[in-house]
């Protein structure tokens, strides 16, 4: 047996009813709550804390009946440093929360001042059997984008709320203010991203002016969740976002105006549907105001 010292076990399973040996990589999926997808399921084995008979499994394990294996919970961090930055939170359970993103901070990363490293500061521990170290973001927000954040405290949380972003069954809606005036006022962009499919859908909310140069308050709905989409679809079809430095044209002046307004699924735990919006942050009201 290899040397195995587990955290506490959170699931125990016995394979039965097997007609035939199978690989773990395909049998593992759904087999523990906590794992609903196999990439889920190839994070959890890379990690070690998966045991087949007592030893650490791996994906080319064969699985036969009698067997048993445990899913344990994630070492816990004693040295993590806490980011003390005070975060609006909107919802909290002890599976998941949302939280407001501040522009200006990334949501994780190789830096100190992160939001994943804020996050102990700001929500209480889970009392979950398999609750994570840390909280962590299930989703991310661009380092100049502010809005509406998920949150997983538990493995099974994360692995679920994983598998609804990846069915689309997550509805994530942003608002910004672009230059100039759309062709329609609503339609889709479809424009592929570095060869794959990139879907936006979109409304305009307002048509602004000052002098001779107009603006557009516009909501946005990505069907797909490519890096930077919502930015590079815009710029596409020449309106930009106002204070995006890397596919509009960079103003010290504005910040970049993209704000994650809206966010609706279906709890994976309680089963009951959350709708969490935020208002307009104020750095958009004093853009318009001074437009008026």
């Amino acid at each position: 047996m290899q040397n195995f010292n587990p955290n506490p076990c959170i699931e125990t399973h016995v394979v039965e009813n097997l007609e035939e040996k199978i690989r773990l990589q395909e049998y593992g999926v759904n087999i523990f709550q906590s794992i609903q997808s196999k990439s889920a399921l190839k994070k959890i084995l890379k990690r070690e804390l998966i045991t087949l008979d007592g030893e650490i499994a791996k994906t080319s394990n064969w699985i036969e009946n009698g067997q048993v294996l445990k899913l344990y919970a994630e070492e816990i961090e004693q040295e993590k440093k806490v980011f003390r930055l005070q975060l609006d939170v909107l919802y909290e359970d002890d599976f998941l929360a949302v939280i407001h993103k501040p522009s200006g901070y990334p949501t994780n990363g190789n830096y100190f001042k992160t939001i994943e490293n804020a996050l102990p500061y700001n929500l209480k521990q889970s009392s979950e059997k398999d609750k994570l170290p840390f909280p962590q973001p299930v989703h991310r927000l661009d380092n100049p984008t502010s809005g509406i954040l998920l949150i997983s405290k538990t493995l099974s949380a994360k692995s679920l709320l994983s598998v609804l972003f990846e069915n689309r069954e997550i509805q994530k809606k942003y608002s910004a203010i672009v230059e100039g005036s759309l062709v329609t006022e609503q339609g889709e962009i479809n424009t592929d991203i570095n060869g794959k499919r990139s879907l936006t859908r979109f409304n305009v909310k307002r048509v602004l002016q000052k002098e001779d140069k107009h603006f557009s308050l516009v909501d946005l709905w990505p069907d797909t969740g490519r890096t930077h989409q919502l930015r590079i679809h815009l710029s596409s079809k020449g309106n930009p976002i106002v204070g995006d430095a890397i596919y509009g044209v960079k103003s010290k002046k504005n910040s970049l105006l993209l704000h994650a307004s809206s966010l609706e699924f279906l709890h994976p735990k309680t089963h009951k549907r959350l709708f969490i919006e935020t208002e307009l942050p104020h750095k958009f009201v004093k853009f318009m105001d001074g437009l008026m």
